[in-house]
């Protein structure tokens, strides 16, 4: 019998208390103020009241509630201060840590997939879960070779809490919104819905893992943890330590949060590049911060030179469970885009911005205001380093958000092509934790380095086939 809260009534029961307990606590406020306490200090008590249910009711609920939850926690930058302050720490938690199952669940689960004797597979197995996410948790253990191990154990009934949580949650988006204000939330649980069949299938998610393994096997900056064993809802991988980044946002160095931000962009932009596949949930619980890599003894004669950390930090990358696949890395159209914004040729992006269905057919705009819609959005690109803050990303936030604004006018009337929709979401989220980071990343030296078309010269090369050989037919995935 499964531990996870998954009958559809007592479900249903407790997503809607969110929206009807935020209602009452308002009313609470309301009271409050006439009774005389200061407008603000309620609002904040309140606030707060209602981000402590928002972490409970997700966390005990685990599947698509939770899951909403961390996809919540990456936005939480680009609302107001006033607003985001009482949630960061609740959503943040979401990150990294959730109520766990027993042990007798997750024994039982190994049981079944692995086997009765699935305690011989390990010389060590802690039954303390080292993390909990939304739709399974984390331990860790030696594997019967002697590596340390991280065994991912999916919880039972999560495809069916999933699909149940997440079509519920659609249809209380519109009474959602005051819990997250600033935050579309329709459109994310679709796309989430829309992943969820990939994220429970851990063959998928150990394929994955391994093609990225392999292709960062030797990087210097990047560290990818080998897949050790995969069975139905059971996924073994090699344990990787580090600062989770969720801690690099709340108390990293300057360093620190420089060298991850950097990091997490060039994996952006070169995971595509070099694996035809886009790492697609990059929630700060997903990444962790590691030490440089330590050099064996060079000489004999000199033991004061062994474990001398050669390089900088690096970083870790966890859960390939949701993936966009993108054989020929990230369409070229972003990066053409991109370069003829910076070279303010508006008519060359609004003409392509049409070619790939963003400006629709019906739909005929002024290409001069494209452009200055655009603009502010890719300053990141314009200069040789940019510092990522929670005021740029609310001021990017506040100009698309508010019906008085020619921006917002103009942004309801572009279309996002559904091949675009998760390379969106992912780069929205990504530039999400580079602001709770706040560090200084040199965008636009990863841009040219591994998105095509970004480089003038790179582009017409592109274009051009050489001699000889036939043009290869494009397709767009």
């Amino acid at each position: 019998m499964s531990d996870l809260p998954r009958k559809a009534v007592t479900r249903t029961a407790k997503l809607a208390a969110l929206p009807l307990g935020f209602a009452g606590r308002a009313t609470w406020g309301l009271g409050k103020r006439i009774g005389g306490k200061s407008a603000e200090l309620v609002a904040r008590e309140v606030q707060q009241r209602t981000a402590d249910q928002l972490f409970k009711t997700l966390g005990e609920l685990k599947g698509g509630a939770m899951k909403l939850g961390q996809a919540l926690s990456v936005f939480e930058s680009a609302l107001p201060e006033e607003i985001a302050g009482p949630y960061r720490a609740a959503l943040t938690k979401l990150q990294e840590a959730a109520p766990p199952l027993p042990a007798r669940t997750v024994h039982g689960v190994l049981a079944e997939r692995i086997g009765e004797d699935w305690r011989e597979y390990f010389l060590e197995f802690e039954d303390t879960p080292a993390a909990a996410a939304s739709i399974g948790q984390v331990h860790r253990a030696v594997w019967h070779d002697g590596r340390v191990v991280a065994v991912k154990v999916q919880y039972p009934g999560a495809g069916e809490a999933l699909l149940s949580d997440l079509a519920q949650l659609s249809r209380f988006a519109r009474l959602l919104g005051p819990l997250v204000p600033g935050v579309d939330i329709k459109p994310l649980i679709k796309e989430l819905r829309d992943r969820v069949s990939e994220e429970l299938d851990y063959e998928l998610e150990a394929q994955a893992q391994r093609e990225h393994a392999a292709e960062f096997a030797d990087d210097p900056d990047v560290v990818i943890p080998q897949v050790v064993h995969q069975a139905d809802q059971v996924l073994v991988t090699e344990w990787i330590d580090g600062i989770p980044l969720s801690e690099v946002i709340v108390e990293g160095t300057t360093e620190q949060r420089d060298r991850a931000g950097q990091l997490l962009a060039r994996f952006l932009f070169s995971g595509p590049a070099r694996t035809g596949l886009l790492h697609a949930d990059p929630h700060p619980g997903n990444f962790r911060l590691l030490p440089p890599a330590q050099n064996p003894a060079q000489d004999a004669e000199h033991p004061e030179e062994e474990d001398m950390p050669t390089g900088s930090w690096r970083l870790g990358v966890l859960d390939f469970g949701t993936v966009d696949r993108l054989p020929g890395g990230l369409p070229q159209t972003i990066g053409d885009s991109l370069r003829m914004a910076m070279e303010g040729d508006a008519a060359g992006v609004y003409e392509l911005l049409r070619e790939e269905n963003f400006v629709k057919e019906s739909i005929d705009l002024d290409p001069d205001e494209v452009l200055d819609y655009l603009l502010p959005m890719i300053e990141p690109t314009q200069v040789e380093e940019f510092t990522f803050t929670r005021g740029w990303i609310r001021d990017q936030a506040a100009r698309v958000a508010d019906p008085r604004s020619p921006a917002h006018q103009l942004g309801r009337q572009l279309n996002l092509p559904p091949s675009y929709v998760l390379i969106h979401r992912v780069t929205l989220s990504t530039i999400g934790v580079l602001c709770q980071l706040g560090a200084a990343v040199r965008m636009r030296e990863e841009l040219e380095e591994w998105l095509p078309g970004f480089l003038a010269e790179a582009a017409e090369t592109a274009e051009a086939p050489e001699e000889g050989e036939p043009e290869e037919e494009t397709v767009q995935v």
